[in-house]
């Protein structure tokens, strides 16, 4: 039974052990406010704290874009002391709110500036092949600093800095997005929610411990030496599999239809 929880600015069910979390402010093109950013640091505390929440799609309602940023003509509530204020993406990226669960992000559209704290941090990125990627930041005066930091871990350097310095002059393509590693996949738009579902189904009905200590060991590698992350990667297969017990029954185990992509 699909479960139904209430926010104001995103549609949250679960259902299977999938989360869907539908951005809606289709009106404002998905640009994310003070609200936004609220509801979800709410929303992945509750992921990281149940336990039936194996993956998490997000996508956008609309028809135009995935999200476009910061809603400038909302805005985000900022301190008042510069040495107390924190970066939107704080309460909006998945890893940073220590979510280990595999996050599958569906864009179309328009997808800018602000909207890559979730395409930065998503285990899984795919498009509908109508999606565009670019960064306003410059072209509005404003240094264009962490969204690129975070994009230059997923694709060539030289890429995210054409796509931060380019501003509003160029949009990259789902096909460049593609041959650059940014997505994985394009499909027409009108499969694309169907398309980030099949993938988090096949995702969630592996064991989750498993699932999670692949992410987190990934994720934690990046910030190391590569034998630094080997030692660190240690703990990971040992906890996923304690006292040698295999969380599958080799016995009755059933090999999947694989697919060629």
């Amino acid at each position: 039974m699909a479960e139904q929880l209430d926010y104001e600015t995103i549609l949250v069910e679960t259902a299977e052990h999938v989360m869907t979390v539908t951005l809606n402010r289709p009106e404002k093109l998905n640009a994310f406010n003070q609200r936004m950013c609220d509801e979800f640091s709410q929303l992945w505390d509750h992921v990281r704290h149940t336990s039936d929440v194996h993956c998490v799609v997000i996508r956008a309602a609309g028809d135009r874009a995935f999200c476009t940023g910061v809603d400038v003509s909302d805005g985000i509530a900022f301190d008042p002391n510069v040495w107390s204020q924190q970066d939107p993406g704080v309460q909006l990226s998945p890893k940073q709110n220590k979510v280990w669960k595999p996050v599958i992000v569906a864009a179309h559209g328009m997808t800018a500036g602000g909207a890559f704290y979730w395409i930065n941090e998503a285990d899984i990125v795919i498009c509908s092949d109508d999606a565009q990627f670019f960064d306003p930041h410059v072209s509005y005066g404003r240094a264009s600093v962490l969204e690129p930091i975070g994009l230059a871990r997923r694709i060539p350097l030289g890429e995210a800095l054409r796509w931060a310095l380019l501003g509003l002059d160029e949009r990259m393509s789902a096909e460049r997005a593609l041959q650059i590693g940014l997505v994985s996949e394009v499909v027409p738009r009108d499969e694309l929610w169907a398309r980030a579902q099949e993938i988090a189904d096949i995702i969630a009905v592996k064991p989750p411990v498993a699932i999670q200590g692949t992410v987190k060991a990934l994720w934690g590698s990046l910030d190391m030496t590569r034998s630094g992350a080997l030692a660190a990667g240690d703990p990971y297969w040992q906890l996923s599999n304690p006292m040698g017990k295999p969380m599958v029954d080799q016995a009755t185990f059933k090999r999947p239809e694989w697919k060629l992509r």
